[in-house]
């Protein structure tokens, strides 16, 4: 081979190095919007937590199930809605999708005790997450959170979402949505949820498998009623 031939391929090797990593991220970014938009008119029947959690837990029951129903945003309690927007995103029906007062002040926490502790994730972006992500903390996952929040605040509207939302989420081990939680904790639909039970479900949401755990902890019983007093000023989409 000549000279100018291997400087040729030389240049290409350099040229795919780049280009490469950067069409892999394109037809990533392409696969979550297209899914976005599905998700936007179908409902999902299992998300990314989902599917992590019951491998997890089939490696000690090989046959355990996760408890998950849907149902229509207008089946879940007010109350919830309220619950969950005055304990995990008191923005959300302004913001874009990210709260950026919230994250600078996580940003700010992380740096003082030298790690990840919070990322300060609105409900849109906690979507993201249980969509399609993992529960690992790490500023690339972040960035990736946030570029999927976006895409579904472009295609859904703030009630898709949060229906979405409160039917996904993790409320325990292996209860996930509103109704699977309702009757879990309190034998009842999550359309009867009343004000203090719905506040303690949103309460439960940033750890829920400890709160499962310790329901009698007195931190839970403390931001409870921190909610209950919050809940009418929460802004419903």
């Amino acid at each position: 081979m000549s000279k100018a031939a291997k400087g040729g391929a030389g240049k290409r090797w350099i040229t795919w190095l780049f280009l490469g990593p950067l069409l892999i991220f394109i037809v990533v970014q392409l696969y979550f919007f297209f899914m976005v938009c599905w998700y936007s008119q179908v409902n999902p029947s299992s998300t990314n937590m989902m599917d992590d959690q019951l491998a997890v837990m089939r490696e000690k029951k090989p046959k355990a199930v996760l408890q998950h129903q849907w149902v229509p945003y207008e089946r879940i309690s007010e109350n919830l809605k309220r619950a969950v927007i005055a304990s995990e995103d008191a923005n959300f029906s302004e913001h874009d999708g990210v709260d950026w007062e919230a994250l600078q002040k996580a940003y700010e926490r992380n740096n003082r005790r030298h790690k990840v502790v919070g990322g300060g994730s609105t409900i849109t972006q906690q979507l993201a997450k249980n969509l399609f992500l993992t529960g690992s903390r790490s500023y690339l996952r972040k960035g990736q959170e946030m570029i999927i929040a976006f895409m579904l605040e472009t295609v859904m509207s703030k009630q898709r979402i949060l229906e979405i939302y409160l039917n996904v989420a993790e409320f325990g081990r292996g209860i996930f949505g509103a109704e699977a939680a309702a009757r879990y904790y309190y034998r009842t639909s999550a359309a009867n949820l009343g004000v203090a039970q719905a506040a303690k479900l949103a309460v439960m949401l940033p750890n829920p498998r400890y709160y499962d755990r310790n329901r009698s902890s007195s931190y839970l019983a403390r931001r409870t009623t921190l909610i209950v007093n919050r809940m009418s000023s929460a802004d419903l989409p």
